[in-house]
């Protein structure tokens, strides 16, 4: 792939994550992004083919990221520090990608209608692969016995808020935008929150 056409790829990206985020992926048209763009809307068809290829792509700018963000769990055998690097690697995923995070919890609160199968697939397994890591954690005796569903649902939240609403959180922080010592706070604070509940020493 040529460099112009990848980063003309990127910049439509970029722009769909942040219309879709804020209109919904119903009410954005093409014409929409390739007018913030500034590029012939034909370009978008033939980078994209398609809308629905398009949508994709955005989802996939943050589930690639997501999938990606567990491997410290799948890896590392010691759960405190797995938790922390997880925590962690959820939050960069807050900082850097926010518009495609609001996509993907949009589109997860409507119930899923337009996520590709195999990308729900993939998400599915690796929520499999996290309960399974944490119960072996707890049977062995190495973490609290605590509920490994609901400690893998208050990651995801206590972590993608910080994307998902960030309108909020930045009017209470009174400030335009988070920067990065915000997200190192937020790291920092999650982990010994979850260290503790989980009864575990910090890494």
């Amino acid at each position: 792939m040529s460099r112009i056409r990848e980063k003309n790829q990127e910049l439509i990206i970029q722009v769909a994550c942040q219309l879709f985020a804020e209109q919904g992926y119903a009410a954005t048209k093409v014409a929409d992004i390739a007018k913030v763009a500034d590029v012939p809307k034909p370009n978008i068809y033939y980078y994209f083919k398609a809308k629905d290829n398009l949508y994709r792509a955005v989802l996939e700018s943050v589930t690639l990221p997501l999938l990606e963000a567990s491997k410290p769990i799948e890896q590392l055998d010691d759960p405190s520090e797995a938790l922390s690097e997880y925590i962690k690697a959820k939050l960069r995923i807050s900082r850097d990608h926010p518009y495609a995070s609001k996509v993907f919890a949009n589109e997860v609160m409507s119930g899923a209608k337009y996520l590709p199968e195999d990308i729900a697939e993939k998400l599915h397994a690796q929520s499999t692969m996290i309960i399974a890591k944490f119960t072996g954690w707890i049977e062995r005796g190495a973490m609290a016995d605590i509920s490994p569903q609901h400690l893998m649902f208050t990651i995801w939240a206590a972590t993608q808020t910080y994307a998902d609403f960030s309108w909020q959180i930045c009017k209470v922080m009174e400030k335009d935008q988070l920067d990065e010592q915000d997200f190192a706070d937020a790291a920092t604070f999650l982990t010994q929150l979850v260290i503790r509940g989980c009864q575990l020493e910090q890494a």
